[in-house]
């Protein structure tokens, strides 16, 4: 049924649309399986990196909004957020009979015909407007002084803005249930939750044989490096742990983090996904130490059979079973922290790494991609 399913949707005209393509991160990594769904969809964004296009949606058609146009601005939207909601909205999508965004802030704005079904699957509400409004503001100078009076009520009218574009989408997916709660906080709506695809056929590719190597006996971080991921509390940790920790990413908070940090933590910046597959095959155990809306890299992590430290908040806990495939912790301080790096190492001959996989398996691209497939049938699109 699902072969037919998806062969009756390619009969139909389907668009994709997300936020923007400046890296390639999880929200990316579900943009892509939803275009191997549908490789005739063009893909609309606000704008994007050539180098990311390039290298991760080759031969896609790429449609971008006059923001694109914009010299150097279009690297830091954050200049522009005035008017990203203009851009979105200044797509037409009125050929298309079927719009999937993929949304974590403006790509569910985008405006369609009645005959036109937009399906959001929502990473997040727009956070920054949101739930994690406070601590943005916490650790931008932007919100003080004048200047922060103006971002102030650009922001009151982001959250009013964004509030009205649910009325836009007819149906919502969640990528956890944590999200579907926000959702329903914040927009009043019902989601299906439909987890996002962490572990798939290319990352098993680069599986190395022996899944645990007690030679190396680094922590591993893999992220985007932005004020809300908590780096900063796993570096206060390791730096009085003075246990090694390699950190995989790149983002706008990594200068700040980098003068924290002592010697016994190395930043290697974004590297390619066989290389990022090698440290996954090779650390003691993965860190995660932020409120994510899912967690994508905990499973990866947890995919070549590794304990995972993560934050009690968020979708991991939907992911991470305590003390089976890894350990939690109760607050964002530094030794909360370090006592759950203590609690795993005590525990670290327990941990069984095939249990640890097969766990990993729950979220695999196929079993996304089935669960798309099942609820487009379900809303008879």
């Amino acid at each position: 049924m699902a072969d037919n399913k998806i062969n009756f949707l390619q009969n139909k005209k389907v668009a994709l649309i997300h936020d923007y393509l400046l890296c390639f991160g999880g929200a990316e990594r579900v943009l892509k399986s939803f275009h191997e769904m549908f490789p005739e969809a063009p893909i609309y964004v606000i704008c994007y990196d050539k180098k990311i296009t390039d290298k991760f949606f080759p031969n896609v058609k790429i449609i971008s909004s006059f923001a694109q146009k914009i010299p150097y601005f279009w690297k830091k939207p954050k200049y522009l957020l005035s008017f990203l909601p203009l851009a979105v909205e200044s797509f037409d999508l009125s050929a298309y009979d079927l719009v999937i965004s993929s949304s974590s802030a403006f790509a569910k704005g985008i405006i369609t015909k009645p005959k036109t079904t937009h399906i959001c699957y929502c990473h997040a509400p727009m956070r920054f407007a949101w739930d994690y409004y406070y601590e943005y503001g916490k650790s931008r100078s932007s919100f003080r002084g004048l200047k922060g009076i103006f971002t102030k009520i650009i922001l009151h009218y982001m959250r009013i803005w964004d509030r009205h574009c649910e009325a836009r989408v007819d149906h919502f997916i969640a990528n956890s249930n944590f999200t579907k709660e926000r959702i329903k906080k914040f927009y009043r709506r019902d989601a299906e939750v439909i987890y996002p695809p962490c572990v798939s056929a290319e990352l098993q590719n680069y599986r190395c044989e022996n899944i645990r190597s007690d030679q190396n006996n680094y922590f591993l971080i893999v992220s985007q490096l932005r004020y809300y991921k908590r780096i900063d509390i796993a570096i206060e940790a390791f730096n009085k742990l003075e246990f090694p920790l390699v950190i995989i990413g790149d983002g706008d908070d990594r200068r700040r983090l980098q003068r924290m940090a002592k010697p016994n933590i190395e930043f290697l910046g974004w590297l390619k996904d066989e290389d990022v597959a090698e440290y996954y095959s090779k650390c003691k155990a993965f860190i995660f130490s932020g409120e994510e809306d899912f967690g994508i890299t905990a499973v990866e992590a947890m995919s070549f059979g590794k304990p995972v430290i993560a934050f009690r908040r968020g979708g991991v806990t939907e992911s991470v079973i305590e003390g089976m495939t890894g350990e939690f912790f109760d607050d964002l301080e530094p030794a909360v922290l370090a006592d759950g790096v203590r609690r795993i190492l005590e525990n670290y001959k327990n941990y069984n790494p095939d249990i640890i996989k097969q766990r990993s398996m729950e979220f695999d691209k196929e079993k996304f991609k089935d669960s798309i497939i099942r609820y487009l049938d379900k809303i008879s699109i």
